[in-house]
């Protein structure tokens, strides 16, 4: 055991079908398959067949932890968790992140992950103190909201014990529903909130008092010294004489300005967490300031969307002066590029203004009750503000709603705090016809309303700010897999140009839910020049979707994120990560093929488990392409899928299937993965 490093050897079978707890080493899948999401790859194809449902007892949740958590390593307090997504449409597998301490606290309770399975007959909550592992009823847990959760825990297993929990909209298997940790970092997207309802539950919660060794403490120093480039501010509280316009960074207090910074996750040098102080609840008695905005980019939104945001090539692509990590700037630390850098060239400063969507006005008190109501119900933030809300806004305009009666005995306002809170309790406890229908999330909302009408009608209220012309874009924010827009080039958030969003679109292609979260795409200020005047047909862009990828793939194996990594010029960072904790060493090359491997077990899940094919994916992803983004650039279906060809082939995929190739998965140590696909007719022949 002294020789284990950055693992803690074991992880925990839990079934709640008949309360039995059995053990897993973690050595049976690394360093092979890294940590995190890379094992939770290989045990659901270990374990999971096809025909399993969201909400079936036979679909498990695996929950691991990385390498890096709880090591000290920078952001390496984060943990993910794999199984079918119920948000996604259709239902395939799929997986979701978390920070906090959650994940760190299980490992210094001896475990590096736990397999979740089975259904239990009542409400239940599962409490992990240290080495032990406990079934209680959670009867009188259900039913409360996610802060009231947390705290009857405390109260319950002591003040020591973090805990993972569900709301409401779990417990009513909201198809968005999250699951939310101590400083309110969720676990949001996939809809898993709603597996753990489906499995009668509650809670997870753990204490451990033990340690986990990594293998070399002096390069962690190193590293936090390095990694992301942070600026050092002052921690928690700063106060200053100015007031920026991002209520969810500073906001006014007498005699100035009070900022709040805290890292959401041990061990971690940036400060994305920023903590609002006396703002306004929306539910949970005489609760005050516990609106948590970690979720970066999407809370500020709640208080105000008349613009969409801005871009410049800078915040995507990187100079080797510049190498800052894709989304720190979002953390409120700031940058100023180097300006001597003579890889800077005209275009890399210049602000590119998105669209005018005249959806609400600002009111800072809504945004925060609606933030409030997303964390103590848990439901995805995101969902609600970019896609209910928008939905809402554009449809009352286009007088889609004009003959729909909600039943809240009010006008439909999107902007109304007060209309909003019952919108949301309407989801939330599936009240009535409509509740029901929105609590499937609102891509099968649409279709059951009708698609044509209420999906595909063109807002005409939204104007680009580059073109000054009207923005033909439809009333639903749908990209692909049941998920709404995010940094596509059209609906929310679509400044960023096709040098961005075209290879973002292959991203998503080949996921089963909304990919930005962890995979942002990032390259050189270099690439944007040479591939900004026809990406479709230059084989850099698909070398540069599969090096995102594949750092995607760490990131959630390693566990790390958007704030850290990737490091365009830096390519050496991962594998100094693994080995500085684990002792491992290895070179950029076999740490990027380990990503791989992981990615094409990831696709070959798809496969076997959900039918996936190029017509598939290609079908699913291009229809929002056809609408135009800020500068009014769309993407021709022979464009497109000559790109598509590109990829598949620098992939090692089949172009006809999308399927790789046995030569692909056996250079890749997947042979017997190749052979059960081969077996049921999932395996492209050979040329």
């Amino acid at each position: 055991m002294d020789k284990i490093y950055g693992y803690v050897g074991k992880i925990a079978r839990i079934n709640l079908t008949d309360s039995t707890v059995s053990y897993v080493s973690t050595f049976n899948y690394v360093p092979k398959f890294i940590g995190g999401r890379g094992v939770c790859n290989k045990i659901f194809w270990d374990e999971v067949g096809p025909g399993v449902k969201a909400f079936d007892p036979e679909n498990k949740l695996i929950f691991m932890t990385g390498p890096t958590t709880s090591t000290g390593i920078p952001t390496g307090g984060r943990s993910t968790m794999c199984s079918i997504s119920p948000n996604s449409l259709p239902e395939q597998y799929c997986w979701s992140g978390i920070g906090g301490w959650f994940g760190t606290m299980l490992k210094f309770a001896g475990y590096d992950g736990f397999i979740i399975e089975g259904k239990a007959p009542e409400p239940t909550f599962i409490f992990i103190d240290d080495g032990k592992i406990t079934f209680h009823s959670a009867k009188e847990l259900w039913g409360m909201l996610v802060h009231q959760t947390q705290k009857k825990l405390e109260e319950i297993l002591g003040k020591d014990v973090t805990s993972i929990v569900i709301g409401p909209a779990g417990e009513n298997l909201v198809r968005n529903a999250s699951i939310t940790t101590s400083n309110d970092s969720v676990a949001a997207k996939a809809g898993f909130g709603a597996v753990f309802g489906s499995k009668n539950l509650k809670a997870i919660s753990v204490r451990g008092t033990g340690m986990v060794r990594a293998a070399k403490p002096e390069k962690i120093l190193e590293l936090h010294k390095t990694m992301g480039k942070p600026l050092r501010k002052l921690n928690p509280i700063k106060y200053k004489d100015s007031f920026s316009p991002r209520p969810h960074i500073d906001f006014r207090v007498p005699g100035g300005v009070k900022e709040g910074r805290v890292a959401c996750s041990y061990g971690c040098n940036q400060h994305c967490n920023t903590i609002l102080f006396d703002v306004k609840a929306g539910i949970g008695g005489n609760e005050k300031g516990r609106t948590n905005l970690v979720n970066k980019c999407v809370g500020i939104y709640a208080y105000k969307m008349i613009e969409d945001s801005g871009w410049t090539p800078q915040m995507s692509f990187n100079t080797p002066q510049n190498d800052y990590a894709g989304c720190r700037f979002i953390s409120g630390d700031g940058f100023t590029p180097d300006l001597s850098d003579p890889a800077i060239k005209e275009g890399f400063l210049e602000r590119r203004l998105g669209d005018i969507v005249n959806y609400w006005d600002g009111d800072y008190d809504r945004g925060n009750v609606i933030n409030h109501l997303c964390t103590q119900y848990g439901i995805d933030r995101w969902d609600v503000i970019i896609w209910y809300m928008s939905w809402l806004a554009m449809a009352k305009k286009e007088g889609v709603l004009d003959d729909i009666d909600f039943g809240l005995g009010m006008e439909v306002d999107p902007s109304s705090e007060e209309f909003m809170k019952r919108f949301l309790e309407m989801i939330v406890y599936r009240k009535g016809y409509y509740g029901n229908i929105f609590a499937e999330g609102m891509a099968r909302a649409i279709r059951t309303l009708g698609m044509e009408k209420y999906g595909k009608t063109i807002y005409t209220g939204r104007i680009s700010q580059r073109t000054g012309k009207q923005q033909i874009i439809p009333i639903s924010l749908e990209s692909a897999w049941g998920h709404c827009c995010h940094w596509a080039g059209r609906g929310f958030q679509g400044s960023n140009d096709i040098t961005c969003w075209l290879p973002i679109a292959i991203e998503l292609m080949t996921s089963t839910r909304d990919a930005q979260t962890n995979t942002h795409h990032h390259d050189s200020f270099d690439y944007y020049l040479e591939v900004r005047d026809d990406p479709c047909h230059n084989p850099r862009v698909a070398s540069s979707i599969i090096f995102n990828e594949h750092c995607a793939e760490l990131k959630e194996s390693l566990m790390s994120c958007e704030f850290q990594l990737p490091q365009i010029f830096d390519k050496d960072i991962e594998s100094e990560m693994f080995e500085a904790a684990t002792g491992i060493k290895m070179t950029h090359e076999e740490i990027y093929q380990a990503a791989e491997r992981i990615k094409n077990l990831f696709r070959a899940i798809l496969i076997r488990n959900h039918g996936r094919t190029r017509d598939m994916e290609v079908n699913e992803v291009y229809p929002i392409l056809t609408y135009p983004d800020a500068d009014g650039k769309t993407v021709s279906w022979e464009d497109f899928n000559y790109l598509v060809d590109m990829y598949y082939e620098q992939r090692g995929w089949d172009k006809k299937t999308g399927w790789p190739t046995r030569e692909t998965y056996e250079r890749l140590g997947l042979k017997e993965v190749a052979d059960e696909l081969e077996t049921i007719g999932k395996l492209p022949k050979s040329d």
